[in-house]
């Protein structure tokens, strides 16, 4: 992701700001600073669709809900509110954290799958904005190497465990869940 050239330039912007932007480009707002999102790939739409789908298909019915991006996610909306990230999918198990275009802070769990464009900021920027917040379960998605890095906030540090193509992951903020990679990154 580049920050965007083509805004004027502030100090820093708010999701005030981030709202006027009409000019139909993707963004993120990470600390005041714009970085526009450029269109993912066809293996990132399809690991997208693998996980969407086992995902919905375990909350039908439940409480929590789960949303693909665009999606905003407003992660320090009680202060500075110049935090507004769109997770590859999200889950939120708080219904009054959603105000019918946004969720409010920290959803219980983010999903993010990596592209030549975003690996650094997902692993680094957006993976410490995200256990500043609280997010209970992160999860970094490498298409090329078919890995997931799953991290769970204990302690106010996440911890980490890895998982190939093959295996079956828990989903520690979704008691019972489990997801097959094995359909997640199929041919």
């Amino acid at each position: 992701m580049e920050t965007n050239e083509a805004l004027p330039e502030y100090t820093r912007y708010t999701y005030e700001d981030y709202c006027t932007w009409d000019d139909d480009k993707r963004r993120e707002l990470i600390d005041g600073v714009p970085y526009a999102m450029s269109a993912p790939s066809q293996a990132h739409q399809e690991i997208i669709g693998g996980l969407h789908y086992q995902l919905y298909s375990f909350l039908k019915g439940k409480p929590c809900k789960v949303f693909i991006a665009p999606f905003d996610v407003r992660l320090n909306f009680d202060t500075r509110d110049d935090i507004v990230v769109q997770p590859d999918l999200l889950v939120v198990c708080d219904k009054s954290k959603l105000d019918g275009k946004s969720c409010l802070g920290a959803p219980d769990m983010a999903i993010e799958i990596l592209s030549p464009s975003t690996a650094a900021l997902d692993r680094f920027l957006k993976f410490n904005r995200y256990l500043q917040a609280g997010v209970r379960e992160y999860w970094i998605v490498d298409p090329d190497s078919k890995t997931v890095s799953v991290h769970i906030l204990e302690n106010d540090k996440y911890t980490a465990q890895a998982f190939c193509s093959d295996d079956k992951v828990s989903v520690h903020v979704l008691e019972g869940c489990v997801i097959n990679l094995s359909e997640v990154f199929a041919e």
